[in-house]
C-alpha cells in the first residue's frame, strides 16, 4: 500500500514535531513489527497522516501539543491509534532521543493560542483569501 506523502511541514518548530512522531513511530514499529531499520507500510501510512495534519495545522508554528489543543484534527480511530504509539514510545525515548524528548516535554507545557485569535490575524494579514469570488473578481 503506498502511502501519500504530505508537503513538509515549515518551520523549526514543526519539523522538529515531524521528526519527533518519526522517531516515536519507529520505536513504536521495532518493537511491535519486529521492523529492524525501516518502518512497516501501517506505520508509514500513520506517519504520512500524521505529516498531514501537521502541515495543516491552523496554528503553524504556535501549534500546542496535540492533547491541549482545542482543534482535534485527528479522527477517532487515528488518534487512539497515534495515542497507543506516543504512551509506548514516550518513555522510550528520553533514552534514544534525549534533545527531542526534552523539546517535546517543553512543547507540551505552551499554552494552546485562542483559535478564533489566529484567524482573525489571518483574515487581517490577507483579506481577500476569506472573501467569496464575486463576478468582478473574476479574471
Amino acid at each position: 500500500m503506498k502511502a501519500v506523502v504530505a508537503r513538509p511541514p515549515s518551520g523549526k518548530r514543526l519539523a522538529r514535531e515531524r521528526r519527533t512522531m518519526a522517531a516515536m513511530m519507529a520505536i513504536y514499529c521495532r518493537d511491535h513489527h519486529g521492523q529492524r531499520g525501516k518502518i512497516c507500510d501501517d506505520c508509514v501510512q500513520l506517519l504520512s497522516y500524521a505529516d498531514q495534519r501537521l502541515a495543516n495545522c491552523p496554528f503553524g508554528e504556535d501549534k500546542p501539543a496535540c492533547n491541549h489543543c482545542q482543534v482535534h484534527c485527528y479522527s477517532a480511530t487515528q488518534r487512539e491509534r497515534v495515542r497507543v504509539v506516543m504512551r509506548y514510545a514516550g518513555p522510550r525515548m528520553l533514552w534514544r532521543h534525549p534533545l527531542l524528548s526534552l523539546y517535546h516535554l517543553l512543547d507540551k507545557r505552551r499554552e494552546a493560542p485562542d483559535l478564533a485569535a489566529v484567524k482573525q490575524v489571518r483574515k487581517v494579514a490577507n483579506p481577500r483569501s476569506e472573501a467569496p469570488l464575486r463576478r468582478s473578481d473574476a479574471p
